[in-house]
């Protein structure tokens, strides 16, 4: 065959080709029925071909040729010239290094995008052609979907080749707005043109830094919870001294069942939606109840992205990493992002149905490689040095009656950097918030409160160490008698001077 006196492909430069490519190199050099093998199978019996270990395989003549598959971003330009496809052919032949290719394959989809398609304007003027938007979901095989609702599929996404995803530097979890073009047979349509990408041009994707590049420090800017039209809510306020929550906080709600956790989250969301109304709001609902999740939408004024009990566990792990790609996406662009999440539980949960068993089972039941992925999730919450912040607020269920919530917990104790206990004792008193005080802190708080805040924060810690429900019930009869924490931390300290004078001594800590 002609291919035996050209130089063979080179396995990185088969790697680097799409599927399509590789089925049409595959079945020249005689390898058997290969649009039923995947695509390291391919490669590997190319490469025992052209190493002369195994024989190819002798295709007969007779029959009709097999039809060329094209990959379906060629099928959208329609208006392509057959001499561009003859120039691109003959560059593919030319065997450069798997960089030089995928470099040159850019570049040509960036002048075929210069020259074939119209502006945004007059693609619309088209009756084939619409506007989509959607976040990126990007498969294994380099093409990807426009993910319009929850991201989940639907029936209004969107098509994205591979070689738009790769010439543009588009990355999963962007939400981008395009104009598709329609096409026939059921198909999704496909974008032949990309508007915007996180609300910005798309000329500047290959300047952004990539998330796993950018340096963590501790959290130094607080959310302030406090409002001046929720002077009640005692809850916030206790939050707000006794374990306050900073830009890139990795924080963790520990609650036992029917503690308030659910009110709890609600409540912080409110705050930081009225009190921060740039800070970009998710809330991702994990295995829940949809009634919760009609509540939580109505409740507050960010996106919900929810996966109830009655979705397969692969939907809830789909959705919980799409909307975590989503908000390293506005992380690197510098911008403020809070996910509250319910719960990291009921995720290692779904990872433990969904992943490949490695051998290992932990008390209780659950795989160790079930837990890397949550602690991915969760890990990724920081606070960015000279940039934006990525913080997440999750729950974490305990005495639930499973052996295999506590070992989640358990593994994940230490990994955030603030914790809230809430006590069953005190809800079932009907006393709310119901905080263990005595639990619940923040690490390096001194980072986020003033000297004066962390003085009283001190002298109120010092004063309520005891019994958890007479030392939250005291501080909330302390709470009520102020209108905002400013005045209540300077009765404190009045209150403690005070004492200091009838001969007790405070040392702080």
């Amino acid at each position: 065959m002609s291919e035996t006196t050209e130089r063979y492909y080179t396995e990185e430069e088969l790697t680097a080709m799409s599927i399509f490519q590789l089925r049409d190199t595959a079945r020249k050099i005689g390898v058997a029925s290969p649009t039923t093998k995947k695509k390291a199978e391919l490669v590997r019996e190319y490469m025992d071909i052209s190493t002369g270990k195994e024989m190819p395989n002798r295709t007969s003549n007779r029959g009709r040729p097999p039809k060329k598959r094209v990959e379906p971003a060629e099928e959208e330009a329609q208006a392509k010239p057959v001499q561009k496809q003859e120039e691109k052919s003959k560059s593919f032949t030319k065997r450069e290094t798997a960089a030089e290719s995928q470099e040159q394959y850019r570049q040509d989809g960036d002048i075929q995008q210069e020259k074939h398609y119209a502006s945004p304007e007059e693609l619309l003027k088209n009756d084939d052609c619409e506007r989509k938007s959607g976040v990126l979901d990007v498969l294994a095989e380099g093409y990807g979907f426009l993910r319009a609702e929850n991201c989940e599929y639907g029936n209004k996404d969107a098509y994205v080749s591979a070689k738009l995803i790769r010439g543009m530097g588009l990355r999963a979890g962007d939400m981008v707005v395009g104009i598709a073009k329609k096409n026939a047979e059921n198909r999704p349509p496909a974008i032949v043109s990309v508007e915007t990408v996180n609300g910005n041009a798309p000329e500047n994707l290959r300047q952004r830094p990539q998330f796993d590049n950018l340096i963590p420090i501790y959290p130094n800017e607080r959310f302030k919870l406090e409002r001046e039209s929720a002077r009640n809510d005692f809850a916030i306020r206790c939050i707000d001294l006794i374990a306050p929550i900073g830009k890139g906080q990795r924080a963790m709600i520990v609650s036992p069942p029917k503690a308030g956790k659910t009110t709890l989250l609600k409540k912080i969301a409110g705050a930081i939606a009225d009190n921060y109304p740039n800070v970009m709001l998710f809330v991702l609902l994990v295995d829940e109840r949809p009634e919760e999740v009609t509540d939580m939408q109505r409740s507050i004024r960010g996106e919900v992205i929810y996966s109830t009990f009655d979705e397969m566990p692969e939907h809830h792990c789909k959705a919980a990493e799409l909307l975590i790609e989503r908000a390293k996406r506005n992380v690197e662009l510098g911008k403020d992002v809070v996910i509250i999440m319910d719960s990291l539980t009921r995720l290692a949960r779904a990872y433990n149905l969904t992943i490949p068993p490695t051998g290992r089972t932990l008390s209780g039941g659950i795989d160790p490689g079930a837990l890397h992925a949550p602690k991915r999730f969760f890990g990724s919450a920081r606070n960015i040095e000279n940039g934006g912040s990525l913080t997440i607020i999750a729950t974490a269920l305990i005495d639930t009656g499973s052996r295999m919530d506590d070992v989640i917990y358990e593994e994940f104790k230490g990994t955030g950097n603030m914790e809230i206990h809430l006590d069953r004792k005190l809800s079932e008193r009907r006393i709310f918030p119901a905080i263990d005080l005595n639990r619940s802190s923040t690490r390096r708080e001194d980072l986020l409160l003033s000297q004066k805040e962390l003085e009283g924060v001190f002298a109120i810690r010092r004063m309520i160490a005891g019994d958890n429900a007479d030392a939250t019930e005291q501080l909330l009869n302390m709470l009520m008698r102020t209108k905002n924490n400013a005045e209540f931390v300077d009765n404190v300290l009045v209150h403690m001077k005070a004492l200091e004078k009838q001969g007790f001594k405070y040392t702080g800590r």
